[in-house]
């Protein structure tokens, strides 16, 4: 592949911006096993793009064919590219995730469900559309793992309702958790295979409860790791990928 059509699948801007940075020399190039960077002013040059790594301004990006990404989701923010009140989570990702080119309307990476402002936890998002529809669509039963913290204690009848399902103000199909347990008298692990408007939340108020906090830890069988902070995101890898298949 052209090293200009590298860098534009990647999300480096326009093919014209790109073969601008290129002729500028602000990009080099690393091949799979190569021992350094080289630099490259040919935006015709063609490259194994298979393990290829490329540097494009003193920042070093490898190709990916598709991007699958998690972030940490702090609270304060929307999952939403065009928000209302609050920011928006992608700001959080550098600018070539954001405008990778796509067969869709809006470019760049986009969020595998959403999360409220003031939820936090694991988001996942990416672009290709197939592994898109794989975990958001209602009939795949994804499990998503929740940390709620309530405001009173909840009780085992508390619990029990959550699993035997609960009836939400404006939709007489119950809601139910496929799993729910105690991890402190006001902490609780819900896991939920659907995703309606506010569901957590109304279902503990249907309950006889109310959320204080709402913390998203799982998805599949991938865990949000410890080491990733609030507002980070990285990469998932090969292993973390088939936790999601």
């Amino acid at each position: 592949m052209q090293l200009l059509d590298i860098l534009y699948t990647q999300g480096f801007g326009t093919r014209r911006i790109c073969a601008g940075l290129i002729q500028r020399d602000l990009v080099q190039v690393k091949e799979q096993d190569a021992s350094g960077w080289q630099p490259c002013h040919e935006p015709s040059a063609n490259f194994d793009e298979r393990g290829l790594c490329f540097m494009v301004q003193g920042t070093a990006w490898r190709y990916q064919a598709k991007a699958y990404v998690m972030l940490h989701k702090p609270a304060g923010m929307e999952c939403s590219q065009k928000p209302s009140a609050y920011p928006s989570v992608y700001t959080l990702l550098p600018t070539p995730l954001r405008q990778r080119p796509g067969r869709g309307a809006v470019p760049g990476v986009q969020a595998i469900g959403r999360l409220d402002q003031d939820t936090t936890g694991l988001l996942l998002l990416s672009d290709d559309g197939q592994f898109i529809h794989r975990l958001s669509s209602p009939k795949r039963h994804v499990p998503k793992v929740y940390r709620v913290t309530t405001r009173h204690p909840a009780t085992q009848a508390q619990i029990e309702r959550l699993l035997d399902g609960v009836v939400l103000d404006d939709d007489p199909r119950p809601a139910q958790a496929s799993a729910c347990t105690r991890v402190e008298e006001n902490v609780l692990d819900l896991t939920l295979t659907e995703g309606r408007y506010h569901q957590v939340k109304r279902m503990l108020a249907a309950a006889g409860n109310r959320v204080e906090k709402l913390h998203r830890i799982r998805i599949g069988s991938l865990d949000l790791p410890s080491d990733l902070a609030p507002g980070q995101w990285r990469w998932l890898d090969e292993t973390e990928l088939r936790l999601l298949s």
